[in-house]
Protein backbone atom coordinates (compact mmCIF):
# COMPACT_ATOMS: atom_id res chain seq x y z
CA UNK A 1 0.00 0.00 0.00
CA UNK A 2 2.86 2.72 1.31
CA UNK A 3 4.44 1.64 -2.16
CA UNK A 4 1.73 2.55 -4.14
CA UNK A 5 1.18 5.86 -2.52
CA UNK A 6 4.81 6.48 -2.92
CA UNK A 7 4.54 6.03 -6.94
CA UNK A 8 1.38 7.94 -6.73
CA UNK A 9 3.29 11.07 -5.21
CA UNK A 10 6.30 10.33 -7.86
CA UNK A 11 4.07 10.57 -10.19
CA UNK A 12 2.03 13.44 -9.31
CA UNK A 13 4.46 16.60 -10.37
CA UNK A 14 5.00 14.20 -13.67
CA UNK A 15 1.76 14.98 -14.35
CA UNK A 16 1.24 18.20 -13.55
CA UNK A 17 5.01 19.03 -15.82
CA UNK A 18 3.44 17.30 -18.74
CA UNK A 19 0.34 19.47 -19.07
CA UNK A 20 2.59 22.62 -18.69
CA UNK A 21 4.69 21.31 -21.57
CA UNK A 22 1.74 20.41 -23.48
CA UNK A 23 0.32 24.05 -23.44
CA UNK A 24 3.25 25.60 -23.70
CA UNK A 25 3.65 23.34 -26.95
CA UNK A 26 -0.33 23.93 -28.12
CA UNK A 27 0.53 27.85 -27.30
CA UNK A 28 3.72 28.09 -29.65
CA UNK A 29 2.03 26.12 -32.51
CA UNK A 30 -0.68 28.81 -32.51
CA UNK A 31 2.15 31.22 -32.29
CA UNK A 32 3.24 29.67 -35.80
CA UNK A 33 0.11 29.16 -37.43
CA UNK A 34 -0.66 33.49 -37.09
CA UNK A 35 2.65 33.73 -38.84
CA UNK A 36 5.37 33.29 -35.97
CA UNK A 37 8.43 35.99 -36.11
CA UNK A 38 5.82 37.62 -38.70
CA UNK A 39 3.18 37.75 -36.13
CA UNK A 40 5.62 39.33 -33.79
CA UNK A 41 7.03 41.88 -35.72
CA UNK A 42 3.35 43.30 -36.45
CA UNK A 43 3.87 46.83 -36.03
CA UNK A 44 0.51 48.35 -36.31
CA UNK A 45 -3.27 47.35 -37.73
CA UNK A 46 -6.12 49.05 -39.45
CA UNK A 47 -9.00 46.91 -39.63
CA UNK A 48 -11.89 48.61 -41.52
CA UNK A 49 -15.83 46.91 -41.29
CA UNK A 50 -19.28 46.66 -40.05
CA UNK A 51 -19.52 47.00 -35.99
CA UNK A 52 -22.63 46.23 -34.14
CA UNK A 53 -23.17 46.65 -30.59
CA UNK A 54 -25.99 44.92 -28.77
CA UNK A 55 -28.05 45.27 -25.88
CA UNK A 56 -29.96 42.20 -23.60
CA UNK A 57 -29.19 40.32 -26.96
CA UNK A 58 -31.19 43.62 -29.41
CA UNK A 59 -29.06 45.70 -31.84
CA UNK A 60 -28.17 49.08 -30.27
CA UNK A 61 -25.88 50.37 -32.67
CA UNK A 62 -24.84 49.75 -36.25
CA UNK A 63 -21.79 51.45 -38.11
CA UNK A 64 -18.82 51.80 -40.34
CA UNK A 65 -15.80 51.81 -38.66
CA UNK A 66 -11.74 51.73 -38.73
CA UNK A 67 -10.09 50.00 -35.76
CA UNK A 68 -6.65 51.16 -35.93
CA UNK A 69 -4.11 49.30 -33.36
CA UNK A 70 -0.81 50.45 -32.82
CA UNK A 71 2.11 48.40 -30.01
CA UNK A 72 4.49 49.75 -28.04
CA UNK A 73 7.03 48.58 -25.79
CA UNK A 74 7.32 48.69 -22.18
CA UNK A 75 9.62 50.93 -20.55
CA UNK A 76 11.43 50.49 -17.76
CA UNK A 77 9.43 50.91 -14.51
CA UNK A 78 6.13 50.97 -15.76
CA UNK A 79 3.14 50.19 -13.50
CA UNK A 80 1.83 46.84 -14.38
CA UNK A 81 -1.23 48.35 -15.75
CA UNK A 82 0.75 49.60 -18.63
CA UNK A 83 -1.12 48.53 -22.01
CA UNK A 84 1.47 48.32 -24.38
CA UNK A 85 -1.25 48.92 -27.46
CA UNK A 86 -2.59 52.40 -28.02
CA UNK A 87 -6.00 52.06 -30.06
CA UNK A 88 -8.12 54.58 -32.42
CA UNK A 89 -11.82 53.18 -33.14
CA UNK A 90 -12.84 55.54 -35.60
CA UNK A 91 -16.46 55.48 -37.01
CA UNK A 92 -18.09 57.06 -40.00
CA UNK A 93 -17.61 56.33 -43.59
CA UNK A 94 -15.51 58.82 -44.76
CA UNK A 95 -14.66 61.50 -42.27
CA UNK A 96 -14.42 59.38 -39.32
CA UNK A 97 -15.52 62.39 -37.19
CA UNK A 98 -16.22 60.69 -33.85
CA UNK A 99 -13.66 57.84 -32.40
CA UNK A 100 -12.66 56.64 -29.00
CA UNK A 101 -8.92 56.47 -28.31
CA UNK A 102 -6.69 54.83 -25.89
CA UNK A 103 -3.33 55.58 -25.34
CA UNK A 104 -0.73 56.50 -22.99
CA UNK A 105 -2.47 59.39 -20.93
CA UNK A 106 -6.04 57.32 -20.83
CA UNK A 107 -8.92 56.58 -22.82
CA UNK A 108 -11.50 59.45 -24.22
CA UNK A 109 -14.90 59.87 -26.26
CA UNK A 110 -13.76 61.78 -29.44
CA UNK A 111 -16.20 64.54 -31.46
CA UNK A 112 -16.30 67.27 -32.76
CA UNK A 113 -17.19 69.08 -29.72
CA UNK A 114 -14.21 67.70 -28.18
CA UNK A 115 -13.06 65.46 -25.99
CA UNK A 116 -14.03 63.52 -23.14
CA UNK A 117 -12.51 61.03 -20.42
CA UNK A 118 -13.81 57.96 -19.92
CA UNK A 119 -14.47 57.55 -15.81
CA UNK A 120 -11.68 54.71 -14.42
CA UNK A 121 -14.15 51.95 -14.50
CA UNK A 122 -14.57 51.63 -18.22
CA UNK A 123 -10.75 52.57 -18.98
CA UNK A 124 -9.93 49.55 -16.42
CA UNK A 125 -12.54 47.05 -18.29
CA UNK A 126 -10.32 48.15 -21.75
CA UNK A 127 -6.96 47.77 -19.61
CA UNK A 128 -7.98 44.33 -19.03
CA UNK A 129 -9.71 42.98 -21.99
CA UNK A 130 -6.54 44.30 -23.74
CA UNK A 131 -4.88 42.51 -21.35
CA UNK A 132 -6.15 39.22 -21.34
CA UNK A 133 -7.14 39.09 -25.04
CA UNK A 134 -4.65 35.92 -26.36
CA UNK A 135 -3.49 38.27 -29.52
CA UNK A 136 -2.40 40.41 -27.54
CA UNK A 137 -0.49 37.98 -24.94
CA UNK A 138 1.08 36.49 -27.76
CA UNK A 139 2.50 39.45 -29.56
CA UNK A 140 3.47 41.52 -26.02
CA UNK A 141 3.80 39.18 -23.17
CA UNK A 142 4.87 35.66 -24.27
CA UNK A 143 8.72 36.57 -22.12
CA UNK A 144 6.71 37.49 -19.10
CA UNK A 145 8.08 36.49 -15.63
CA UNK A 146 5.66 34.26 -14.35
CA UNK A 147 3.38 33.38 -17.59
CA UNK A 148 2.18 29.73 -17.41
CA UNK A 149 0.54 28.02 -19.93
CA UNK A 150 -1.40 24.49 -18.78
CA UNK A 151 -3.30 22.28 -21.04
CA UNK A 152 -6.65 21.45 -19.57
CA UNK A 153 -8.64 19.10 -21.98
CA UNK A 154 -9.71 18.12 -25.28
CA UNK A 155 -12.97 18.48 -26.45
CA UNK A 156 -15.76 19.96 -29.04
CA UNK A 157 -16.63 23.21 -29.88
CA UNK A 158 -19.11 24.14 -32.56
CA UNK A 159 -18.49 20.79 -33.99
CA UNK A 160 -14.57 21.49 -34.15
CA UNK A 161 -11.90 19.43 -32.03
CA UNK A 162 -10.23 22.05 -29.40
CA UNK A 163 -7.47 21.71 -27.20
CA UNK A 164 -8.07 23.74 -24.28
CA UNK A 165 -5.21 25.91 -22.05
CA UNK A 166 -5.43 28.21 -19.02
CA UNK A 167 -3.13 31.41 -19.87
CA UNK A 168 -2.42 32.55 -16.56
CA UNK A 169 -0.37 35.12 -15.53
CA UNK A 170 2.03 36.09 -12.08
CA UNK A 171 -0.94 37.94 -10.88
CA UNK A 172 -3.12 34.64 -11.16
CA UNK A 173 -5.25 36.60 -13.95
CA UNK A 174 -6.34 33.61 -15.85
CA UNK A 175 -7.70 33.29 -20.26
CA UNK A 176 -8.87 29.97 -21.02
CA UNK A 177 -8.51 29.57 -24.84
CA UNK A 178 -9.57 26.87 -27.46
CA UNK A 179 -7.38 26.33 -30.26
CA UNK A 180 -8.60 24.15 -33.35
CA UNK A 181 -6.02 20.76 -33.28
CA UNK A 182 -6.07 21.13 -36.85
CA UNK A 183 -5.12 24.75 -37.55
CA UNK A 184 -3.94 25.29 -34.44
CA UNK A 185 -5.56 28.74 -34.17
CA UNK A 186 -7.34 30.34 -31.17
CA UNK A 187 -11.27 29.99 -31.62
CA UNK A 188 -12.53 30.74 -28.07
CA UNK A 189 -11.51 32.59 -25.24
CA UNK A 190 -13.24 32.96 -21.78
CA UNK A 191 -12.38 34.89 -18.79
CA UNK A 192 -13.78 36.35 -15.27
CA UNK A 193 -13.34 39.59 -13.58
CA UNK A 194 -14.87 41.21 -11.04
CA UNK A 195 -17.99 44.15 -12.03
CA UNK A 196 -16.73 47.52 -10.86
CA UNK A 197 -20.70 48.50 -9.83
CA UNK A 198 -22.46 45.10 -8.96
CA UNK A 199 -19.35 43.42 -7.49
CA UNK A 200 -19.98 40.20 -9.32
CA UNK A 201 -18.04 38.29 -11.30
CA UNK A 202 -18.74 38.95 -15.11
CA UNK A 203 -18.27 36.11 -17.79
CA UNK A 204 -16.53 37.64 -21.18
CA UNK A 205 -16.49 35.36 -24.10
CA UNK A 206 -14.78 35.94 -27.43
CA UNK A 207 -15.46 33.74 -30.78
CA UNK A 208 -12.68 34.36 -33.59
CA UNK A 209 -13.68 33.35 -37.00
CA UNK A 210 -12.51 33.62 -40.76
CA UNK A 211 -8.95 33.52 -40.65
CA UNK A 212 -7.59 35.55 -43.36
CA UNK A 213 -4.10 36.42 -44.66
CA UNK A 214 -3.13 39.83 -44.23
CA UNK A 215 0.15 39.68 -45.14
CA UNK A 216 3.29 38.49 -45.48
CA UNK A 217 1.63 34.82 -43.66
CA UNK A 218 0.38 36.87 -40.76
CA UNK A 219 -3.24 35.91 -40.11
CA UNK A 220 -5.72 37.66 -38.80
CA UNK A 221 -9.84 36.56 -37.38
CA UNK A 222 -12.25 38.65 -40.04
CA UNK A 223 -15.40 38.23 -37.97
CA UNK A 224 -15.34 38.41 -34.22
CA UNK A 225 -18.08 38.84 -31.53
CA UNK A 226 -18.06 38.90 -27.66
CA UNK A 227 -20.27 37.67 -25.18
CA UNK A 228 -21.03 38.47 -21.34
CA UNK A 229 -22.77 36.59 -19.21
CA UNK A 230 -24.27 34.82 -21.88
CA UNK A 231 -25.09 38.03 -23.95
CA UNK A 232 -24.13 39.45 -27.15
CA UNK A 233 -22.21 42.52 -26.90
CA UNK A 234 -20.17 43.26 -29.81
CA UNK A 235 -19.24 41.88 -33.16
CA UNK A 236 -17.29 42.93 -36.15
CA UNK A 237 -17.33 41.76 -39.67
CA UNK A 238 -13.87 43.12 -41.19
CA UNK A 239 -13.92 43.80 -45.00
CA UNK A 240 -10.02 44.15 -44.55
CA UNK A 241 -7.43 44.13 -42.30
CA UNK A 242 -4.04 45.54 -43.28
CA UNK A 243 -0.86 45.44 -41.16
CA UNK A 244 2.36 47.67 -40.95
CA UNK A 245 1.18 50.99 -42.38
CA UNK A 246 2.89 53.82 -42.18
CA UNK A 247 0.45 55.22 -40.00
CA UNK A 248 1.16 58.88 -38.03
CA UNK A 249 1.74 58.88 -34.46
CA UNK A 250 -1.12 62.16 -34.34
CA UNK A 251 -3.66 59.43 -34.83
CA UNK A 252 -3.02 58.10 -31.63
CA UNK A 253 -3.16 61.61 -29.60
CA UNK A 254 -5.35 64.12 -28.67
CA UNK A 255 -5.04 67.34 -30.71
CA UNK A 256 -3.42 69.95 -28.64
CA UNK A 257 -6.27 72.40 -28.84
CA UNK A 258 -8.92 70.05 -28.05
CA UNK A 259 -11.86 70.89 -26.15
CA UNK A 260 -11.79 68.84 -22.64
CA UNK A 261 -15.05 67.45 -21.64
CA UNK A 262 -16.67 66.98 -18.64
Amino acid sequence: MRRWVLVLLLALPLCAQTKLERGKKIVDEALDALGGPRFLAMRNREEEGRVYSFYRERLQGLSIARIYSHYVMKPDGAPPEFVGMYERQSFGKSKEDTAVLFNETGGYQVSYRGASPFEAARLERYRETTMRNVFYILRQRLGEKGLIFEFQSTEVFQNLPVDIVNITDSENRTTTVYFHRSTKLPVRQIFYHRNAVTKEKDEEVTIFAKYRDVGGGVKWPFNIMRERNGEKIFEIFSESVKINLALKNELFKLPSNIKMLK
